[in-house]
């Protein structure tokens, strides 16, 4: 048995029955665990009110795109490749680099009216334009910091798209970055671990005192809310026992984000902003390795950077984890087939 195999038999999942009815929100968690002294590794579900896409992407160097926003718009070549799940967009991934990134959903989130003298960047592509143009969390931070491009809100599945964003790099250091009143605001540093939703970052971590470990005294909260996942998601990371290898590594952060999973259930209209988890990954920064495991499937995939063709010219290419789901278990960085691109939705218009 191969020593990747080895973490599989460690790390599976679950399967699950679900019924989904009335519509909610995306809502989901990330978790950050740079000091275990194996691998940077970081834990992201996603969760989402309807049934989603289980694809994942190559994407070579090379590639030209824009913002999508018509006049004035960002326009670059991608610089680096990267392994991104699709949900329309790259919404979870890894480049070449080992810089992650992760979109989440903050019903907070405000990116302003539409300046047309800045450059705009559709939202549903923020997180592709920093793995195309970003090796560590550093470079990403000083554009955000420096430039003056505006983000521009998409829709999908009927729900207009309002977005935060979490990045790591194989240093261990993390950003997260929101965007209220239409400017950015930047948290930046290795002490920026944990994420989820509502409400804005700065009322979570003010939130977090309240809690036995973290100076306060009330008990751990046990429900799917957002700011509950928060506390939990600190608090296991927290407690996380050092691994002895590298497979206890990756099964610690498995645990934690399981910890924090919503369960399938017929959303509650009265609560919008909890989701059944669909699916969740690891990004190994240290040795390059993108884990995927779907709440409808008990095997653990992986996709290992090195073994990809990431050169100019090289194809797009897509693994279809829906299809033939018995045959995706373990390493499948050798499965992908070459696909067009997927499209991405358009931007909101004024």
């Amino acid at each position: 048995m191969s020593f990747r195999s080895r973490v599989l038999t460690a790390a599976l999942a679950a399967g699950a029955v679900f019924g989904v009815g009335a519509a909610g929100a995306r809502a989901c968690s990330r978790v950050l665990w740079a000091d275990n002294g194996k691998a940077v590794v970081v834990g992201r579900n996603m969760d989402w009110f309807m049934p989603m896409l289980e694809e994942l992407w190559v994407l070579p160097r090379g590639i030209p795109r824009d913002g999508m926003t018509g006049k004035n718009t960002l326009a670059w070549t991608a610089k680096y490749g990267s392994v991104v799940a699709n949900v329309a967009a790259a919404s979870d991934g890894l480049n070449e680099k080992g810089l992650a990134g992760h979109l989440l959903w903050l019903a907070e989130a405000d990116y302003g009216p539409r300046d047309g003298r800045r450059p705009g960047l559709n939202v549903a592509l923020w997180l592709q334009y920093y793995l195309d143009n970003f090796a560590t969390v550093a470079e990403a931070v000083a554009f955000t910091e420096s430039n003056a491009f505006q983000l521009v809100g998409a829709t999908f599945d009927g729900k207009r798209v309002t977005c935060h964003l979490a990045i790591e790099d194989p240093t261990g250091d993390s950003a997260v970055i929101e965007y209220v009143g239409g400017a950015p605001k930047v948290y930046h540093g290795r002490d920026y671990t944990v994420m989820t939703n509502s409400p804005p970052f700065d009322q979570q971590l003010a939130r977090l005192k309240r809690y036995r470990g973290f100076a306060g005294d009330e008990p751990r909260p046990g429900t799917t809310a957002a700011a509950d996942r928060f506390v939990r998601g600190a608090y296991y990371l927290k407690h996380l026992p050092p691994p002895a290898d590298y497979r206890e590594c990756v099964a610690g952060i498995l645990s934690v984000m399981r910890n924090m999973a919503q369960p399938f259930s017929t959303p509650d209209p009265d609560r919008p902003n909890t989701s059944p988890t669909r699916w969740r990954t690891v990004c190994d920064l240290t040795n390059l390795v993108y884990y995927f495991e779907s709440s409808l499937n008990p095997n653990l995939v992986w996709v290992e950077l090195k073994q990809l063709d990431f050169s100019p010219g090289a194809p797009v290419k897509k693994l279809d984890l829906k299809v033939d789901r018995d045959a995706h278990i373990g390493n499948c960085s050798s499965q992908f087939k070459p696909a067009p691109p997927f499209v991405v939705p358009p931007p909101d218009r004024p």
